[in-house]
């Protein structure tokens, strides 16, 4: 999947308005002094205002963490034996607490930069 690749600065929102950050930085490669994220560890979200009202739900229940699917991130371009992210990578479906039902994939927004393109 060619695109921008992400830094630690990119933009991702679940649908509901949440902002989703990366939480590990890998420590071998950065793009003009920023790192960029490993691909394995979940993606922390944080002011999703999901909510399922009672009856018909459980209350609120905001997006919490996402994952990057494995195959979309790049597939010549790796460090540590990982691929890297890239802006036209993609998350599975958000992890909310209590279940409810699936969210969205999460898209990026932004790579946190726009010179280096990884393919």
């Amino acid at each position: 999947m060619p695109g921008y690749l992400l830094t630690i600065n990119c933009v991702v929102t679940c649908v509901h308005g949440g902002q989703a950050k990366p939480t590990a930085p890998n420590p071998r490669v950065k793009i003009q002094g920023t790192p960029v994220p490993m691909p394995s560890p979940p993606m922390m979200i944080a002011g999703c205002s999901m909510a399922v009202p009672p009856p018909a739900g459980p209350g609120p229940t905001p997006c919490l963490t996402a994952n990057f699917l494995p195959p979309t991130g790049t597939v010549r371009v790796k460090s540590m034996g990982q691929p890297l992210l890239c802006l036209s990578s993609t998350t599975a479906p958000c992890v909310t607490t209590p279940p409810s039902p699936p969210a969205p994939l999460l898209p990026v927004a932004f790579a946190g930069q726009v010179r280096v393109k990884g393919q």
